[in-house]
């Protein structure tokens, strides 16, 4: 296991550790907390390849901002060739810096529409698309995708040779199937022979949710990086636990966010935000089933803000 971290185009990476895109969660303020506690790219929100939807708020807040850590990368969704390569330049001359293609979303809603983890099943619209970015853009361009449609069409092997001559800096594999959803555990024998088989980075993906869980797929899969997600949800510090793991082979002792939410949002969607998040973090303490119906009572910015901060005087004392 090599600790030398990857580079992606230009851009070199300061530790093996990125944040997965995650819709309704990897915000600014979650990529920004995130990549405080040690990940070294936090990719921003799936935005839709439709530059026509863009001027929701939803999509508003979801696209590059000025503010926004380097390299800022943003992930693309979508079918069409032409619209994905107007939608990575779009995004481009918003200050994007790296572009991810999704093709591992397993959403009914994107799949339905041949989005996402269902664009494997057709190899040759998946070389058009990654054809079409590639050349309308001069940042990187990286590809995000499943082993496969189902345990039976695991062809995560034949994309990533296209991705590889179509120009992608670097591929991410989520150990498991667009039909296993996030069923079961994840699998990295797939990656492990992806690994294999092409010379640009690979990025492993799926269940790596502690400091062990991220050395044993690092080794096992001989992956230049690794994408953490659905882990990171309401635990951030996750990232630098890992990074000191890794490092020294010591466990690093835990630590929190909430103004940046209302800032983001403004108090009156700031407040239902901050539930969601505060949520994830009160669920992983014992008291968590008490703690998470009491905070998503309170009407106002600075109540939720005087309640965490006595939970957290409690929690010391």
């Amino acid at each position: 296991m090599s600790l030398t971290p990857p580079k992606i185009g230009p851009y070199h990476l300061n530790s093996l550790l990125i944040l997965a895109p995650m819709a309704g969660i990897t915000d600014r303020p979650q990529r920004n907390l995130c990549r405080r506690y040690g990940a070294s790219l936090a990719i921003a929100e799936m935005v839709t390849s439709n530059i026509d939807l863009w001027h929701s708020q939803k999509s508003r807040h979801r696209l590059p901002h000025q503010e926004d850590t380097e390299p800022k990368a943003i992930q693309i969704a979508g079918t069409e060739p032409n619209l994905m390569a107007n939608a990575a330049s779009a995004n481009v001359a918003l200050g994007a810096q790296i572009i991810d293609i999704n093709m591992g979303c397993p959403a009914k809603k994107v799949c339905n529409k041949a989005a996402g983890s269902a664009l494997m099943k057709d190899e040759k619209l998946v070389a058009k698309i990654l054809e079409s970015v590639v050349a309308a853009v001069k940042v990187p361009v990286t590809l995000k995708m499943r082993t496969g449609w189902d345990k039976d069409h695991k062809n995560a092997i034949n994309i990533a040779k296209i991705a590889e001559q179509c120009g992608i800096q670097a591929i991410t594999i989520h150990g498991r199937t667009r039909t296993d959803l996030y069923k079961g555990e994840a699998e990295y024998d797939t990656i492990a022979e992806v690994k294999q088989q092409i010379k640009i980075p690979v990025f492993a993906n799926g269940d790596i949710d502690s400091p062990q869980k991220a050395q044993f797929v690092l080794n096992y899969t001989a992956a230049d990086a690794l994408l953490i997600g659905r882990a990171a949800q309401g635990n951030p510090w996750l990232f630098r636990e890992i990074n000191h793991f890794l490092a020294t082979g010591n466990y690093y002792p835990p630590p929190t966010y909430i103004l940046a939410l209302h800032n983001l949002y403004g108090e009156f969607s700031g407040l239902r935000v901050a539930r969601k998040h505060i949520g994830w973090y009160l669920s992983h303490l014992p008291e968590g089933k008490v703690l998470i119906p009491e905070f998503n009572l309170l009407q106002t910015a600075q109540q939720q803000i005087d309640y965490i901060q006595h939970f957290f005087i409690q929690l010391i004392a």
